[in-house]
């Protein structure tokens, strides 16, 4: 889903009121994260019993709200240590999918120098 972009993802570890829409999450970026809501980045957000999530996404004329509820399941969220923690595009595909993040080894990257 996000893999192909380039944007941060910002996962915000702590649980918030899930009645936020929009205006509720922009104000919460920018006031309590210190952060820029229209930057390109995602953030994303939890509910209490981790079964929701909602992903923000400013598109450069207006915010994408995407929202999933797991029916019998529960999304595993890395401890709430700092407020914000960035993830990449394929660690957000393997949350969403219920996968825990901090288990899963990140590929590493090859940088070839050499070609033949």
């Amino acid at each position: 889903m996000f893999s192909s972009f380039n944007a941060k993802v910002w996962l915000y570890r702590k649980p918030i009121d899930f009645r936020k829409q929009i205006d509720g999450l922009v104000l919460l970026i920018a006031e309590h994260l210190r952060d820029d809501p229209t930057s390109g980045h995602v953030f994303a957000f939890r509910n209490k019993s981790a079964n929701k999530i909602k992903l923000l996404y400013w598109e450069g004329d207006g915010f994408w709200l995407m929202y999933k509820r797991l029916e019998k399941r529960r999304f595993k969220f890395p401890s709430v240590e700092d407020t914000k923690f960035e993830i990449n595009g394929e660690q957000l595909q393997w949350l969403l999918s219920g996968l825990d993040i901090m288990k899963i080894e990140k590929k590493s990257c090859l940088k070839i120098v050499n070609f033949y």
